[in-house]
């Protein structure tokens, strides 16, 4: 069970749904990602990108907070 978070950029989504902008200012987004104590673990030892491309290559809903671990 997700029983953690990761704030992180919005990786799927790309660079353009990362900033938005308008006359006078602009407003990065993070997103919070509900991530197991495992996947936590995954990220501490082989790192963000080794967790994401696991995410990608499972296929996972990683909106969904009651999905199974990639660790």
């Amino acid at each position: 069970m997700c029983d953690r978070y990761l704030i992180s950029l919005p990786y799927p989504f790309g660079p353009d749904f990362e900033v938005c902008a308008w006359d006078g200012g602009h407003a990065r987004i993070l997103w919070l990602l509900p991530i197991t104590s495992a996947e936590r673990d995954l990220i501490m030892n082989a790192g963000l990108e080794a967790f994401e491309s696991l995410l990608e290559e499972k296929r996972v809903d990683y909106t969904d907070p009651h999905r199974s671990s990639v660790a």
